[in-house]
């Protein structure tokens, strides 16, 4: 079979304005980028094609391993399969980060005759999203050390000088750090304002990647750009000498960083290999943030098809979570159905039963039908299915299947999902036979959006912090609690005081386990997930709980992806995937 990236450039694509014109979007509302992707105008909000609002299909999976599930392919592929059995349809999804694209995971395009093309240019920079967000991030670090440098200069004669009101920014206590769209561990602690006296005030400070910016969770869940530039001005950046937040608005550069993101607020339209539409935006990550695509593009899809098949990062206890308890609860965008993407290899995975290292050969039992340990793995299966069933939708099954499986794993596989809770069960071929490969799961998700639903949500809005914090844990991860540290039971407090308890919590913790330790695989019970750190971001809406050691700021490995990707001597990039 051809890569991925000679799939990409090999398949048929419109120029996006044909695109754009067959979902009946005016010429006015589409400002292409190229020939193939543009963005979106803000006014299809108000001014989409008069038509029924489409239904949400919401695509989570098993636990994660590292052989992966194909998540993004089943998601594209349930798109183009919808289209191929005759329903309108619109996936939404978010935009690829640098950091993975060049560390471990590669492209986030989906693959095989499932991606959304072109995949070169959805993997690398895009429309420039990412580094507006990043440059309006650190447009308001480099105002906060400037402030901070100013005040500290000018002392007693600063607000003389300046017609400004002190701040008084205590630099033990700046709370923003800054940004960067790459692995680079070296980043994760370092010393500012070395040199002199013209330098800055010295202190210590951090970078995270831009997809676990506070910025990125605001541009995923903003309404409008109203409802973005008030999200800014809440930020809060640091704290003065009396322990009193300041904020991005107080700062006076919450205007600034929006206009710096009026154009990423926009929503990216591409198209898959078979020409489905396609919209990428914002990129949050699902372990250390909320992990779902765009408010804004979901709400422009559903005013332009009947279906509209959004992904949800990691497995169910992440980014299906964070949907419903964060999403959810602040757009009202509620899913029809849930579609869980499970692999026979990967149950068997999740059985705990197999020795699988990185480097090391994969063992015989993943190469070759394994009854006794697919049955183990599909524990998991179930637990995410019981999961997802706890919110109220109907969930769907989809095996995405792989050559190595046998008929008597899949039949197990099928047979395990119904008799967990699963309403459907289907193949998906998405990845070797594109829509058509998909059209049985299509099928199955239409019969399920036709069936009753009611959102029911982990916790109340009027429940404490630390009391969701532990319901989180107990009933969306099914452990027995929570244990704060010193820090965390302060910051809680605090936060209480402050009157957030109202506020979601998102919790940033592995995604390879339901627990917070990656080594318990499975369905772990008899655990508690230590929270040692709690941060409210007050512009996104949540409150953001550390469980453990859990890297704002991934580093590369030894073997990078970078190493093989370089472009030809016409212009083509070669080596990625």
């Amino acid at each position: 079979m051809l890569s991925d990236i000679e799939i990409s450039r090999q398949s048929p694509r419109l120029p996006i304005a044909e695109v754009a014109r067959q979902l009946g979007i005016k010429a006015a509302h589409l400002h292409p980028h190229g020939h193939y992707k543009g963005k979106l105008d803000l006014a299809l909000l108000h001014h989409a094609p008069a038509r029924e609002p489409g239904k949400l299909v919401l695509v989570s999976a098993i636990t994660p391993t590292p052989l992966g599930e194909g998540k993004t392919v089943t998601t594209i592929g349930l798109s183009m399969g919808l289209n191929h059995i005759g329903q309108s349809s619109i996936a939404t999804i978010r935009q690829p980060s640098l950091g993975p694209v060049f560390g471990v995971k590669g492209g986030a395009a989906g693959g095989g005759m499932a991606q959304v093309v072109p995949m070169e240019e959805m993997n690398l920079h895009l429309t420039g999203d990412f580094h507006a967000l990043s440059a309006a991030h650190n447009l308001a670090s480099a105002a906060l050390d400037a402030r901070l440098f100013h005040e500290r200069k000018l002392g007693d004669r600063f607000s003389a000088s300046t017609g400004l009101a002190r701040l008084d920014i205590d630099p033990a206590n700046i709370l923003w750090p800054r940004t960067l769209d790459m692995n680079d561990r070296a980043l994760r602690h370092l010393t500012l304002g070395q040199g002199g006296p013209a330098d800055g005030v010295e202190r210590l400070d951090r970078f995270v990647i831009t997809a676990a910016s506070e910025l990125m969770a605001i541009l995923a869940l903003a309404r409008d750009l109203k409802d973005l530039r008030a999200r800014i001005g809440r930020i809060q950046l640091a704290l003065d000498l009396g322990g009193q937040p300041v904020t991005a608005e107080q700062l006076e550069v919450a205007g600034a960083m929006t206009v710096l993101l009026k154009d990423a607020l926009k929503p990216t339209l591409m198209q898959t290999t078979e020409q489905t539409p396609v919209l990428v935006h914002a990129g949050p990550f699902a372990n250390i943030a909320h992990g779902n695509s765009s408010v804004i593009a979901d709400r422009m899809a559903l005013g332009l098809a009947d279906y509209v098949v959004t992904e949800a990062g990691f497995g169910s206890d992440m980014g299906l979570e964070k949907f419903f308890n964060i999403k959810y609860r602040q757009s009202g965008l509620a899913p029809a159905c849930v579609v869980l993407v499970a692999t026979v290899r990967g149950l068997k995975a999740n059985s705990g039963l197999l020795d699988i290292r990185p480097g090391q050969p994969l063992p015989a039992s993943l190469q070759g039908e394994d009854l006794p340990t697919l049955k183990a793995g599909c524990a998991n299966l179930a637990w995410h299915i019981q999961n997802a069933r706890r919110y109220g939708v109907p969930v769907v099954v989809a095996i995405n299947r792989f050559a190595t499986d046998s008929q008597a794993e899949l039949d197990l596989l099928a047979r395990e999902a119904l008799a967990a809770g699963a309403c459907g069960v289907a193949l998906s071929r998405a990845f070797t036979d594109g829509g058509a490969g998909a059209a049985d799961l299509a099928h199955a998700v239409v019969a399920a959006c036709e069936q009753p639903s009611e959102i029911r949500l982990l916790y109340p809005d009027e429940m404490s912090l630390a009391a969701k914090l532990a319901t989180l844990v107990e009933c969306g991860y099914g452990g027995r609690g929570i244990t704060l540290s010193d820090k965390a039971r302060q910051q809680l407090a605090r936060l209480s005081a402050a009157g957030q308890d109202h506020l979601p919590v998102c919790m940033a913790k592995t995604p390879l386990s339901l627990s917070h330790d990656p080594a318990r695989k499975g369905v772990p019970t008899d655990f508690e997930v230590p929270i040692e750190e709690v941060k409210l971001c007050a512009g996104a809406g949540f409150v953001y709980a550390l469980a453990g050691p859990v890297m704002t700021m991934p580093g590369l490995g030894s073997l990078p992806a970078y190493r093989h990707i370089d472009i030809d001597d016409e212009g083509n990039v070669i080596g990625l995937s």
